[in-house]
């Protein structure tokens, strides 16, 4: 492919081939399965391929980085350079045969270092109605969640934490979203023949919450916490007869989707019951409200 014919906008550039630029690079695949190719990451060292490229939808993902995206997102960490430092590159004005901008890439260290002191049964009012703003049943968080009391930059502070399959936690108040190490998936397990699958927690709640009295054993259940861990989630969800995907209407959420369809015929995409929302909890939240603003008599 050549990349230094006409000016190419971001849009155009986010949608060029990824393995033909890839080689350009000097990169080739270890191995290749169906749409995905596999390659020893090129944005660190490694002996075992853990860097894919899905070429039909021609997305990236770095397994050991727990990163992943479209092009430019790959391009500005393997070169080190800004949006625009990359699109003068692209037009032909840098040479990609010597990534003259390349910087080792290093594992981030987190932002916020979270250490969580306790945890104990849901009480705090204020995160008690967190909840019932959220539309989530309190009988259901209580038996998923607990409150935490944890540590950040020296101050002490409460929150609703959701445990993860490591241990770690999902911790969520009204004015305040991060993880506590390790990060991971939370997988419920309940013997049974289907998975429901949510990206976050609130989600998963809501959905519980809406469903409360039915069977807990009808599905089993993946909370991804990051769309980043759908991978590893694969092996567990394709045990079943069929997975439900209730993913983010959000272009990762909606390409994760639309790849998992591409997978098997397992997969069933189930965000169209909230096409007109960001999420299933934000559905749970909004539904009805402007029906009832219409039915709400004048004065």
């Amino acid at each position: 492919m050549d990349f230094s014919n006409n000016r190419l906008s971001i849009a155009k550039a986010k949608e060029m081939d990824m393995v033909d630029y890839l080689s350009t690079l000097g990169h080739e695949p270890s191995k290749i399965r169906n749409n995905d190719f596999w390659y020893l990451s090129p944005l660190r060292d490694e002996k075992t391929p853990s860097f894919k490229i899905n070429r039909k939808l021609n997305r990236w993902y770095d397994h050991g980085l727990g990163k992943g995206g479209n092009l430019i997102d790959f391009a500005i960490l393997y070169h080190g350079c800004t949006v625009g430092e990359l699109m003068e590159n692209l037009n032909g004005n840098l040479s990609f045969q010597k990534p003259v901008f390349r910087q080792s890439i290093k594992e981030e260290e987190p932002e916020n270092r979270i250490r969580v002191l306790d945890d104990f049964t849901l009480s705090s009012y204020a995160l008690l109605r967190y909840l019932e703003q959220r539309r989530i049943s309190i009988e259901i968080a209580d038996r998923y969640c607990r409150e935490l009391r944890y540590e950040l930059n020296g101050k002490t502070y409460y929150g609703i934490g959701f445990k993860n399959d490591l241990g770690g936690f999902e911790i969520r108040n009204p004015y305040f979203k991060a993880s506590s190490s390790p990060k991971g998936m939370t997988t419920l397990n309940n013997g049974a023949k289907e998975a429901a699958v949510f990206e976050g927690f609130t989600d998963f709640l809501s959905f519980r919450s809406i469903h409360k009295n039915e069977p807990e054993d009808r599905f089993d259940f993946v909370v991804l916490n990051s769309v980043s861990f759908f991978e590893k989630a694969r092996p567990f969800m394709e045990r079943h007869e069929a997975v439900r995907l209730y993913l983010d209407r959000d272009t990762a959420g909606q390409n994760y989707s639309r790849y998992a369809l591409s997978l098997s015929e397992k997969y069933r995409d189930e965000s169209h019951l909230y096409r007109n929302y960001k999420d299933f909890n934000d559905w749970a939240v909004n539904f009805g409200k402007s029906e009832k603003k219409q039915l709400k008599p004048k004065r």
